[in-house]
């Protein structure tokens, strides 16, 4: 099976070679932009991505075998276009707290508790908590996907874990992953 970085490699002389990167990536990128602003605007968010990627794709850094992500640092980009929207999951979440509760299992007033700290804290920390949390990317992906240096990965999560213990009494950022 081909490396992204192959992918993207051939796809400079034979553009269709793209759609396997598509394949192979698109529903992660959905179910991230989905966890931050809704499915309806993740469908967007995951288009204009792959877009973004192919037009870019020259840009791509091959010392790299996975495209993940770059793909979901030009996903967080794009979001920040849609921060209204993830405004609104945020408040959504808060005020169904006792119901998401139920049907998750988790008591509503931490969840409650996670989203007034999400919308509270800065948006940089915002994104790599979520890149962390709902991506599942480790720190050196994050910090490809953000184009910073891994400390300023490890001191954004740093400051998310501290503004998410604060408001909420969580002491393990693993209880903030979402399901």
């Amino acid at each position: 099976m081909s490396t992204d970085s192959e992918l993207i490699r051939r796809s400079q002389s034979s553009p269709p070679e793209f759609g396997a990167l598509f394949d192979r990536h698109a529903e992660t990128v959905h179910r991230y932009a989905a966890s931050r602003v809704g499915a309806e605007i993740a469908d967007d968010v995951m288009g204009e991505t792959f877009l973004v990627a192919f037009e870019k794709r020259a840009r791509f850094d091959h010392s790299r075998d996975s495209a993940l992500p770059w793909l979901l640092g030009i996903a967080t980009n794009l979001l920040h276009r849609h921060r209204r929207a993830e405004a609104r999951l945020f408040a959504a979440t808060e005020k169904s707290a006792g119901r998401l509760a139920a049907v998750a299992s988790v008591d509503p007033d931490e969840l409650r508790d996670v989203a007034t700290a999400l919308k509270k804290m800065p948006q940089p920390d915002r994104d790599t908590l979520l890149l962390y949390t709902w991506a599942d990317l480790s720190y050196d992906e994050i910090a490809i996907a953000m184009n910073v240096p891994i400390g300023t990965v490890r001191s954004r999560l740093n400051r998310a874990r501290k503004t998410v213990r604060d408001l909420t009494g969580t002491t393990e950022l693993q209880e903030v992953r979402n399901g």
